[in-house]
């Protein structure tokens, strides 16, 4: 009888080192060699080396003189403890009514125009750190009055950080809010 479970314990004990222990080791060492930003978060640093953000990870910037970023539904400011989408279908009277408040602000925020979808509703985890240039450009007026510049100076500074589809073809052009402020701040110098 022990010898019938000896081979199983075997396997059982080799299999666990290696798709426990060894895989996972090689496979963060190769990340860690080949991609250590990504592999570490992305983050973002400050001029003094601090950590001021992730730029895969959304963050609330709500002043006149910043890009914001999409509506959150993880939360009060971007909780990542609470990641994930608001699971309100398109009938949904909540739904309606948080899209219709979110076009109101925008609106008296940004004045008038065609308000992108991304602007008004929440992406799938709550946490999206882009917008899409078409939300970008809406709000370039609000930032270059905010801060004292010509919108064409504002408008330079997306376009110079708006991205492409991964491979030219996959995914849609986007907008990094954090990068994108943080180019507006080292242009035109931070806010408070």
């Amino acid at each position: 009888m022990v010898n019938s479970f000896r081979p199983a314990i075997a396997m059982m004990a080799l299999f666990t080192l290696l798709l426990g222990l060894a895989y996972p080791l090689a496979v963060t060492g190769i990340a860690q060699a080949a991609f250590p930003g990504q592999a570490n978060g992305s983050l973002v640093h400050d001029a003094d080396g601090r950590v001021v953000g992730s730029a895969l990870i959304g963050q609330p910037f709500a002043g006149a003189t910043y890009l914001h970023p999409r509506p959150s539904a993880a939360g009060d400011g971007y909780d990542a403890a609470a990641s994930s989408g608001s699971n309100m279908g398109p009938l949904n009277p909540d739904l309606a009514a948080r899209v219709a408040e979110n076009a109101q602000a925008i609106r008296a925020e940004d004045g008038p125009g065609v308000i992108p979808a991304d602007a008004v509703t929440t992406s799938g985890s709550g946490l999206d750190p882009d917008v899409s240039p078409a939300y970008a450009r809406l709000q370039a007026a609000r930032i270059a009055r905010a801060r004292g510049v010509s919108v064409q100076q504002v408008q330079s500074i997306i376009d110079g950080q708006t991205q492409g589809g991964f491979l030219g073809f996959i995914g849609q052009p986007r907008v990094n809010v954090l990068l994108t402020n943080r180019a507006l701040d080292a242009r035109f110098g931070a806010e408070g």
